[in-house]
């Protein structure tokens, strides 16, 4: 089953690179990612929470990554492949350390590699049910690891949909109310915007006018073929509307966006 969830998100990148232009060279470098993310998954068996027996295999991603991301991305991955040992070591601990907090950017490349190289770690455990991750909880994070949502999701649930939120990191899911920011908790309807493009009828973007974040929301009654991690990722529009109306994302995804 846990193979199927990484298949379904490789096969659901390239069925949207080949619909949305627009996208497709994001889209297919996230396919690249997810493949390596794929088989370092599988072989975490027997690793427990220690981030030195992962660790080695960074050195290889980062060769991976060189050979097919675009660039400044690509370059940054060349330039820490040469760096010694020890500093792309101290790479992945400090950004596991603050994990939680981090905020991908384009600007902090060598985090987002960090970040797309750990985040088949931290599944690994959230779907083991190994110790948390150190951080305090906070309303709108994830329950295991305390990172933020990526996206949210409408599941069928009698007459309507049941919303949940799927965490940045780990890809833990927890329940969120449907009219609920996920950033504040604000409930009045007049202050939370919803925004839809007829292009993406199963995608909409979920604002709050009181803390000013959105995060954008799949609907699976809509489109039961979506994959929501992914299709956050290649409705790149919808991010557009969002920040000519001054709306900051909740939580960028693994490529910064």
């Amino acid at each position: 089953m846990i193979r199927s969830r990484w298949d379904q998100r490789i096969r659901r990148a390239d069925e949207l690179a080949a619909e949305h232009p627009f996208a497709a060279e994001v889209l297919r470098f996230y396919s690249h990612v997810t493949r390596f993310q794929k088989d370092l998954y599988a072989g975490m068996a027997g690793v427990g929470n220690d981030l030195s027996l992962v660790s080695p295999r960074f050195p290889d991603f980062l060769n991976h990554i060189a050979a097919v991301a675009p660039e400044p991305m690509a370059q940054c991955a060349r330039e820490l492949r040469q760096c010694e040992p020890s500093h792309w070591r101290d790479t992945l601990d400090s950004f596991w350390r603050d994990a939680s907090r981090f905020q991908p950017e384009p600007g902090r490349a060598a985090e987002l590699l960090a970040s797309m190289f750990l985040q088949p770690y931290a599944e690994y455990l959230a779907d083991n049910n190994s110790e948390q991750m150190p951080g305090s909880e906070t309303f709108g994070t994830c329950p295991f690891c305390r990172a933020r949502p990526i996206a949210g999701v409408l599941r069928q649930e009698g007459d309507g949909g049941k919303r949940s939120l799927i965490c940045s990191l780990c890809a833990t899911e927890w329940e969120n109310g449907r009219m609920v920011c996920a950033a504040c908790g604000e409930q009045d309807v007049e202050k939370l915007a919803v925004y839809t493009a007829e292009q993406f009828p199963h995608v909409r973007v979920e604002a709050c006018d009181t803390c000013r974040y959105y995060i954008k929301t799949v609907d699976l009654t809509k489109n039961g073929k979506a994959v929501p991690v992914v299709d956050e990722l290649a409705t790149i529009p919808l991010n557009l509307w969002a920040q000519e109306h001054a709306y900051v994302k909740l939580r960028a995804n693994l490529l910064g966006i």
